[in-house]
């Protein structure tokens, strides 16, 4: 679990095609976050949870497998492209973010970015299946960023960037036509789940009681 508050931009040195999967190897620029960083430790990379298989002085390895391919942006990583790191979260760390798990959602699209004097705005776009999850001033990870929902539009939404965001992550490349890496807050995923299971099974509680009542019960 991570909360979004990204601790390094690493570089990414290799990019190496592995059996339908891709080895990535990822340089950061001497962070102390990362310095005690141990094979299978969890890894935000660009807001996917990734495990660790190898480290070095600098640097470390992960393993993307098919379906973190199919639903994030790690596919197109290419030597020397920026990534936003994040170690797991301790339970003894500040949530200075909010829940975070680096399953990532789906891939989202950047609309338009403006400035706005001492901020940013920047709209994205995301497939309406994913309409239930959202909601005005709630919270988003894009590309491990954890962001408030500054606006809603029609499947898309606004988020307000500080400087100091723009300052220390990859955000700061977005430009019209960017993909981005989307996760939805999970406890709005369960609220979702629980509607959406909980109305049929009102629906056949109405159908037996009224069954009941017809038949002398």
């Amino acid at each position: 679990m991570f909360t979004g508050i990204v601790k390094d931009v690493g570089t990414v040195d290799a990019a190496q095609k592995r059996n339908g999967g891709l080895r990535l190897r990822v340089v950061y620029a001497g962070s102390e976050a990362f310095s005690s960083l141990t094979i299978d430790e969890s890894v935000s990379v660009s807001g996917a949870c990734q495990t660790v298989v190898a480290v070095g002085n600098g640097w470390f390895e992960v393993d993307t497998v098919e379906e973190t391919l199919l639903k994030t942006t790690l596919g197109s990583l290419r030597s020397g492209m920026p990534v936003n790191l994040e170690r797991a979260l301790r339970p003894i760390d500040r949530l200075g973010g909010h829940f975070v798990l680096g399953h990532v959602d789906c891939v989202g699209e950047v609309g338009k970015v403006r400035e706005l004097g001492s901020s940013r705005e920047i709209w994205i776009g995301y497939p309406a299946v994913f309409n239930a999850y959202m909601v005005p001033a709630g919270s988003i990870a894009i590309d491990g960023i954890s962001l408030t929902v500054a606006r809603l539009g029609e499947s898309s939404f606004a988020v307000a960037i500080i400087p100091f965001t723009f300052a220390h992550t990859t955000i700061s490349r977005l430009v019209p036509g960017s993909r981005v890496n989307l996760e939805f807050d999970i406890l709005g995923k369960y609220a979702a789940r629980q509607l959406q299971t909980a109305a049929p099974a009102a629906s056949v509680s109405r159908i037996d009681e009224g069954w009941l009542r017809e038949n002398g019960f």
